[in-house]
């Protein structure tokens, strides 16, 4: 066998590694100098500065990166709850519930206070006489007041039955007269609008009023507490003549030189005539309480009384007359997503 002999050939490094160096230099500390380890040590300076300047950043930005992350992770929630919500919106079918014809309504709701109060005029006029002609002064008297007929039983319960549905439709009622008094502002001049948009509101609050009054009247009755029920009755009063006298004004302003059809000419023609009859009417029972109330004159209270009967009838026909201003409409109950109902109601025109 031959001896193999291996012989390693000292590297470059190896041979500067090697070499002697000066006295007073690295070497004679043990430390050996080299081009190579000058660049190492520096590569390795700069990486631990690097390290230290992520480390800080790190630090720094650690709670707020954890919070936008968490923001993310909300508007991403967000967004897929109203996608699910937008899908299952157009998932909903439309439907047509329920449609009523809008004049009907006005009409059962108009004429059902005034068959009431001719039902309880007759039955107590029969049947309680001497209860429903009784007053304060003890003097003759054929015609007893609304009060009086509404007040004794059982024809309370049936007027207070027929007041409280009677109620219920007027509210909605009031807001739609008023959209309809809003959509035709278009057709007025620029400077009439405040005017007429403010005569609207108040219109309303005066018809809400009234309607409040008209239940406060009704469920507090003059025998259970007189001084309550005489301050309601004159609040309703008012209002109901200052809203008849502000529609007049508003229909005046909305159809000045417009060409009217005959729906329309016969709704304002007889809301002046009705306001007219309920301003007589006024004068005549205030003159006749007065009469009745301090001096006692025989007959007196059944003037008061008659004239009432007529305010009360004139306001019923006042409002009457809404099935003059609403001739051909529907109230329907439609199921759908809102916004594909307001979407298809706002391509559709609007009455002018």
């Amino acid at each position: 066998m031959q001896k193999t002999t291996t012989t390693t050939m000292p590297t470059p490094a190896a041979a500067s590694t090697a070499a002697v160096s000066p006295p007073g230099t690295a070497a004679d500390s043990g430390v050996v100098s080299t081009p190579m380890a000058a660049a190492s040590a520096s590569l390795t300076h700069s990486g631990n500065k690097s390290r230290e300047r992520g480390d800080s950043f790190g630090d720094s930005s650690g709670p707020a990166g954890i919070k936008s992350e968490q923001q993310q992770h909300k508007k991403d929630g967000e967004m897929e709850e109203e996608t699910t919500i937008s899908a299952k919106q157009q998932e909903i079918p439309m439907a047509i519930h329920y449609m009523a014809s809008f004049h009907e309504i006005c009409v059962v709701t108009a004429l059902l206070p005034l068959v009431t109060l001719f039902t309880c005029f007759v039955t107590a006029y029969v049947f309680q006489y001497d209860d429903v002609h009784e007053t304060h002064c003890r003097v003759y008297n054929i015609v007893p007041s609304i009060s009086a007929i509404t007040g004794v039983s059982p024809q309370r319960y049936f007027w207070r039955f027929s007041i409280a549905l009677h109620i219920g439709p007027r509210i909605p009622i009031a807001f739609v007269y008023k959209n309809y008094y809003r959509a035709q502002l278009a057709r007025l001049a620029p400077s009439l609008v405040p005017k007429t948009s403010w005569l609207i509101t108040l219109i309303l609050v005066l018809n809400c009023i009234e309607i409040a009054a008209l239940g406060g009247v009704t469920y507090i009755s003059n025998r259970e507490n007189y001084p309550v029920h005489e301050r309601i009755f004159i609040t309703f009063m008012i209002c109901s003549l200052c809203y008849m006298l502000a529609t007049i004004k508003l229909n005046s302003i909305l159809n000045a030189r417009q060409t009217l059809t005959e729906h329309q000419r016969l709704s304002i023609k007889w809301k002046k005539i009705l306001f007219v009859a309920s301003i007589l009417s006024t004068i005549g029972l205030l003159v006749f309480f007065a009469k009745h109330r301090f001096y006692c004159h025989d007959l007196a209270f059944s003037w008061f009384a008659f004239f009432e009967y007529l305010i009360a009838i004139a306001n019923m026909l006042f409002h009457f007359t809404i099935i003059w201003d609403f001739p051909s409409q529907f109230m329907l109950i439609v199921q759908g997503p809102p916004e594909t109902l307001k979407n298809h109601l706002a391509g559709k025109p609007k009455l002018n």
